[in-house]
């Protein structure tokens, strides 16, 4: 436990929803730069999962619930991915009866069960002055309604989807978007051999951000995304056409988890819903795939072409940080400590026109970040548009909020 002479407060830190590299970056900055400047830091285990089970006995074992942040124990993380406090998607303000901890189910045993007023006493009990959380705009959602009880937050945004409200750049997006481009150029050599068009379903649930920057980056020919329902039939003339024009006869599409044909909805892996109401999206890769194979004849001189299909999943998520998801994580954790040392809460820490910021934290639920198809995307070549680029914000599409 670090040693200071006086003691200006502690610091909560938590990361829920999906990991992402960037992670560890933000928790240790906050950490090495809060000890030292006389704050404790606790850790958060499992996103809201770990205060909503903490037993507040001190004979009782907590460790699954938090822990002291040393800078070495945050040193040794830093520079690699996920997140070692571990994460969940619990909302503690809908707790399904079966889920109510041990120690609390007398006491709520409703069908679901809003456990906030414990939330608000088991950080009192850990002496907690100000929570960050880090996490998109589920986990960020629940510290709103803190915030609004009176808990004093200082909110950092993480999604690789890059979908946060208020902000240009979401922790673990350029991770994603590397990840992505590297993984499509490795694909290239498959596609290339066979002469086959090239498939591939990325993350990004109901934005499109993640199908968008890699193609504008060259990795794909087109996109398509949640945002714009596509023709099927016009997306194959347009990769069969890709495909006849390129020298090895291969061409390449990225497909947004949440893209929809025209006339029709999202597909779900099942109806299962998580505790912020999201079902499971996946499969629309596998449909596209195999509408484009019985498509394709119809531009190609009746011959059918062969499909490679891929979906990505958390392979664009996982392992270390990139550049970017180094040195934003540590700018955040300063800026979120800035406000602490100012007595400031209430906000949310941003990226807006290639500068650091803060913006007011309930913009997360007042408002959608999403691609803004008028401005970014171009629904006749279906792919992103390749013009009026000066003054544009580093990753192009901002936050509309």
């Amino acid at each position: 436990m670090t040693q200071v002479k006086k003691r200006k407060g502690v610091i909560g830190i938590l990361t829920g929803g999906g990991d992402v590299p960037g992670l560890n970056p933000a928790i240790r900055a906050v950490t090495i730069r809060a000890n030292r400047e006389g704050y404790r830091v606790i850790g958060l285990r499992r996103g809201w999962a770990g205060i909503t089970e903490l037993v507040r006995d001190k004979k009782a074992d907590n460790n699954a619930s938090y822990m002291i942040l040393t800078d070495d124990i945050v040193n040794k993380a830093g520079r690699t991915g996920g997140t070692f406090l571990h994460s969940s998607r619990t909302r503690p303000s809908h707790i399904k009866k079966e889920d109510v901890p041990k120690h609390l189910q007398d006491k709520y045993n409703a069908e679901m069960n809003d456990l906030t007023p414990e939330i608000i006493k088991n950080l009192e009990w850990l002496g907690i002055d100000y929570l960050i959380p880090v996490g998109g705009d589920d986990t960020l959602s629940y510290g709103v309604r803190l915030y609004k009880e009176g808990v004093k937050v200082v909110a950092i945004p993480k999604t690789m989807d890059n979908d946060v409200p208020g902000t240009d750049y979401c922790i673990g997006f350029s991770t994603c978007v590397t990840r992505t481009i590297m993984m499509t150029n490795s694909l290239r050599t498959s596609a290339g051999s066979h002469e086959r068009i090239l498939v591939m379903e990325v993350f990004g649930r109901y934005a499109g951000f993640t199908a968008m920057l890699p193609t504008m980056a060259g990795a794909a020919n087109r996109c398509v995304i949640p945002e714009y329902k596509f023709d099927i039939e016009l997306l194959t003339k347009l990769l069969v056409e890709d495909r006849n024009q390129n020298p090895s006869k291969y061409s390449v599409v990225l497909v947004s988890e949440g893209a929809m044909f025209k006339g029709g909805e999202m597909i779900f892996q099942d109806q299962e819903k998580d505790a912020y109401g999201h079902a499971k999206l996946g499969g629309i890769g596998d449909l596209v795939s195999a509408k484009i194979k019985d498509l394709s004849p119809m531009f190609n001189n009746n011959k059918s072409i062969n499909i490679i299909n891929q979906k990505l999943g958390y392979l664009v998520r996982g392992g270390d940080p990139d550049a970017v998801d180094s040195i934003v994580p540590m700018a955040y954790g300063n800026l979120a400590l800035d406000l602490i040392l100012k007595g400031i809460h209430g906000r949310l820490v941003v990226l807006k026109n290639g500068r650091y910021d803060d913006v007011p934290l309930d913009v997360v639920t007042s408002t959608k970040k999403v691609v803004n198809v008028g401005k970014n995307y171009n629904t006749e070549r279906l792919r992103p548009f390749y013009h009026s680029f000066e003054m544009k914000p580093f990753f192009l599409m901002a936050s509309e909020g």
